[in-house]
């Protein structure tokens, strides 16, 4: 009953939240949509959402419960960076705890590791712990693609700043490295 009713909040908290950044003027806007998926808090959120939601529907099945992991560990990475990386770097943690980034940054995350670790356990071993680190490996490549590799006419600015002063390497370390210990923090948690 209290997973159903985490995962139902967040999938209503992440459709609202999508519905005011999609829209502009009170229509939709295809390029603050394109423009919201480059960030990979979206991305993160969207996913822990709709794994949420089928989560909420199928309680019992594996792959929701799968589905739910992956969306948790990626939303997890999302706080993670925020307070680890971000607020260090770029003047402070109230600056990305405003408005939507309140929800999207912090309460989504703990309603997901809250429901998953507590009201969602069923053990896990270390290879399904892996999968896990999936969305930041993912997007950890297509990052450094975007602000490295892509066409000047397609490059993104660095807005994470992950390659400041050309420390990739040492940046996309420390993602996977993080990752790999959130993954390892919710395989814990699942087998207590």
């Amino acid at each position: 009953m209290i997973s159903t009713i985490l995962n139902v909040l967040i999938f209503a908290v992440t459709a609202i939240l999508m519905l005011r950044i999609f829209r502009k003027d009170g229509a939709w806007d295809a390029q603050r949509v394109k423009g919201a998926f480059r960030y990979f808090t979206v991305q993160s959120n969207v996913l822990c959402a709709a794994a949420a939601l089928c989560m909420a529907l199928f309680p019992l099945s594996n792959w929701a419960w799968l589905l739910k992991y992956i969306g948790t560990a990626a939303v997890l990475v999302t706080l993670l960076t925020v307070f680890l990386f971000l607020a260090p770097s770029m003047g402070g943690l109230l600056p990305l705890l405003k408005g939507n980034d309140f929800f999207m940054h912090l309460t989504t995350p703990l309603m997901a590791v809250v429901s998953f670790s507590f009201f969602e356990k069923r053990g896990m071993g270390f290879g399904t712990a892996l999968l896990g680190m999936l969305p930041v490996v993912v997007y950890g490549f297509w990052y450094l693609y975007k602000i490295i590799y892509a066409p000047a006419d397609k490059r993104w600015d660095d807005f994470y700043g992950f390659n400041k002063g050309g420390k990739w390497p040492v940046a996309f370390t420390g993602m996977m490295v993080g990752a790999f210990a959130v993954c390892m923090l919710l395989m814990g948690l699942q087998n207590i």
